[in-house]
């Protein structure tokens, strides 16, 4: 009786997207492994669009489109950071709203990240800015040039921090030591 060996490097596609109600980046890799490779980068224009219910409109069927394209098997966005206007971070959540109603209505597992770990996973520097993020991308994927939008290669940076976290276990606040990670993983130490 043979066994049935399972690829455990499945390829793998990730749409990365950084949310703006004014301009929305995205970004689509594909992974194999620890190796990853650059399948489309850019931006959805939507200052054209007169009202936000509009723009909305336009997200959904934009990032359905690049959906229905690319088939991603995950998809990761950029988390809002704080602001302090209020009216800014409703219209920036609504439209972060409608990017993943595009990815749940294909049942396609979400994950966000704050734009801190982005920078972090991608520089080594979580305060990092725009640029030092799209120059890292420019090395890492061989860019021979950047494109003006930067919002671009923000959401290309949110799909490579996907592919860096995938598989390990996401946690918030500080950790408890390994004492604690042995408690609550018996079956991942070896004796």
């Amino acid at each position: 009786m043979s066994k049935e060996v399972k690829n455990p490097t499945k390829e793998k596609i990730i749409l990365g997207i950084d949310p703006g109600t004014n301009v929305m980046g995205y970004g689509l890799i594909k992974t194999e492994g620890k190796k990853y490779e650059l399948l489309q980068y850019g931006v959805i224009h939507l200052k054209k669009y007169g009202t936000h219910e509009l723009k909305l409109k336009k997200i959904f069927e934009r990032i359905s489109g690049i959906i229905e394209e690319f088939l991603p098997d995950s998809v990761a966005l950029e988390a809002p950071f704080y602001g302090v206007n209020v009216q800014s971070m409703l219209k920036l959540g609504r439209a972060q709203g409608v990017a993943m109603a595009a990815a749940l209505a294909r049942e396609i597992p979400i994950t966000e990240y704050s734009p801190k770990k982005v920078k972090q996973s991608v520089t080594g520097n979580g305060n990092a800015s725009k640029e030092q993020v799209a120059a890292m991308l420019q090395t890492l994927f061989d860019l021979k040039e950047l494109p003006k939008m930067l919002d671009a290669t923000d959401a290309l940076a949110v799909a490579l921090c996907h592919h860096f976290h995938e598989g390990r276990v996401q946690t918030r606040g500080r950790s408890k030591g390994w004492k604690s990670f042995i408690e609550d993983n018996p079956d991942r130490v070896k004796k």
